[in-house]
């Protein structure tokens, strides 16, 4: 039997899917031909994991987003990231840091919740 391997994409709708496609090149620098695309072979660090994680339907954790989900985002330099996004005049929501990982969020132009994850060490068991 064949058997799943990994996150294939996240796909929304968005009002202007070129304004959102240039905002994603020019504040995270991202991008591809059918939208952004991630080699994770490429990825370096102790366990690289990616999450499918479903909440209650009353969780604020979405907030202030008015979407029903919200896009993680692994990133290799949380630090250097957010300056240069706040530099382009993105604001940064909120800041956490756990023993996996230390996190950020965004509002994307579609107003879609970014989570920024810098992994710290294997996934928790």
């Amino acid at each position: 039997m064949g058997r799943v391997t990994g996150l294939g994409g996240i796909f929304y709708k968005a009002a202007d899917p070129q304004r959102t496609a240039a905002w994603y090149r020019e504040m995270l620098g991202l991008g591809g031909d059918w939208g952004i695309h991630f080699r994770w072979a490429n990825e370096g660090g102790e366990d690289p994991y990616s999450l499918l994680s479903a909440f209650k339907a009353d969780t604020d954790y979405l907030e202030p987003s008015t979407r029903d989900f919200m896009i993680n985002l692994r990133v290799d330099d949380l630090d250097s990231l957010l300056a240069e996004l706040e530099a382009k005049g993105v604001g940064i929501l909120g800041r956490q840091h756990e023993d996996y990982g230390s996190f950020a969020w965004i509002l994307d132009p579609d107003g879609i919740k970014l989570e920024l994850w810098q992994q710290k060490g294997a996934a928790p068991a």
